[in-house]
């Protein structure tokens, strides 16, 4: 469960959410009865069901990157989206873009090498040129060699990379928001926590025990 209160639809008045709310689950209230087309719970939208005025500014990005406008590949898009997912550890936001992938035509292949471009072959060079850039935003928090732009700027012009950057550090901000308040497939337990010490063992010291057989070898 999200750790903040999903709002049932008795409570929402928004026409906007509610048109969302009943193409996404017809009748069904999601609070009660959970789940997507995509598999999800679908508790991302009624958490930001919490603030209309949030909710319409964040579904108008989605309006925003797909729209007939953008002039960058979908399929390079995407890649940095899903490389977001991966880089922020949200399990939402990767596996969400993965099926994106799936759904422009990209292989398999791309697909799964996602988490490790950087030695994977499969890829051509436009596509690595992103991956890199992805991580220079998601990674490493938007420090960027200007080699990275200049390799960029071989295949695109600055309105493109500007359309990628700001749609790459948008799905950031998702993964980022979706960890932390445990929505869709990101509500899990923190993996990386302290694994229990054999029983008797002594965690005054690792080295304890080595310590005092050279004490005693040197007395």
């Amino acid at each position: 469960m999200p750790l903040l209160r999903q709002v049932p639809r008795s409570e929402i008045t928004d026409e906007v959410i509610l048109g969302y709310m009943q193409h996404l689950f017809g009748d069904r209230d999601p609070t009660v009865e959970p789940g997507t087309a995509t598999g999800t719970p679908g508790d991302w939208w009624s958490v930001f069901a919490l603030s209309p005025d949030i909710f319409r500014h964040a579904v108008s990005g989605f309006a925003l990157y797909r729209s007939p406008e953008r002039r960058i590949d979908p399929i390079l898009r995407e890649l940095g989206q899903t490389r977001a997912g991966w880089v922020k550890g949200s399990q939402f936001v990767f596996s969400q873009h993965c099926k994106s992938l799936r759904g422009l035509g990209c292989s398999e292949e791309k697909i799964a090498a996602v988490p490790h471009w950087a030695v994977a072959d499969c890829y051509n060079e436009q596509e690595r040129a992103v991956l890199a850039y992805a991580d220079c935003l998601c990674q490493a928090n938007g420090r960027t060699p200007k080699a990275v732009i200049d390799k960029l700027k071989t295949f695109w012009d600055d309105q493109q990379i500007f359309e990628f950057t700001y749609i790459t550090c948008l799905y950031d901000m998702h993964a980022v928001i979706t960890r932390a308040l445990r929505m869709e497939f990101d509500d899990r337990e923190e993996p990386i926590v302290e694994v229990a010490a054999p029983e008797g063992f002594d965690a005054a010291d690792f080295l304890g025990g080595r310590r005092k057989q050279q004490q005693e070898s040197e007395a």
